[in-house]
């Protein structure tokens, strides 16, 4: 878990869960405390191609964001590119998920 002090910002995810006859189809909007470091960082995304994150935001384990879902990051709205869970197992640091966006 990240420690509490960490999670200074909030973003509203809303979990990309297929298309439809109209297209994208998604989730209830859910906010999630986070930390977000926007930074521009070359990263693949899910079909392999490179693709440029603007912004990287570290949230709680289990968040839920996969990729193609809408995160407002406050000040616009974004696409997840990739999202991974991070497990600090026995380690001292802390477990997360840490989601690369648009």
């Amino acid at each position: 878990m990240l420690p509490a002090i960490l999670l200074q910002h909030t973003v509203t995810i809303e979990p990309f869960q297929g298309n439809g006859a109209n297209g994208p189809v998604y989730g209830a909007p859910v906010v999630v405390p986070c930390f977000r470091d926007d930074k521009r960082r070359l990263v693949r995304g899910a079909n392999g191609s490179q693709v440029v994150s603007e912004s990287t935001v570290y949230c709680q384990p289990g968040t839920v964001a996969p990729p193609e879902s809408r995160i407002d990051l406050g000040t616009r709205v974004a696409t997840v590119i990739t999202s991974a869970d991070r497990d600090g197992g026995t380690l001292p640091v802390p477990s997360h998920v840490e989601v690369n966006c648009t």
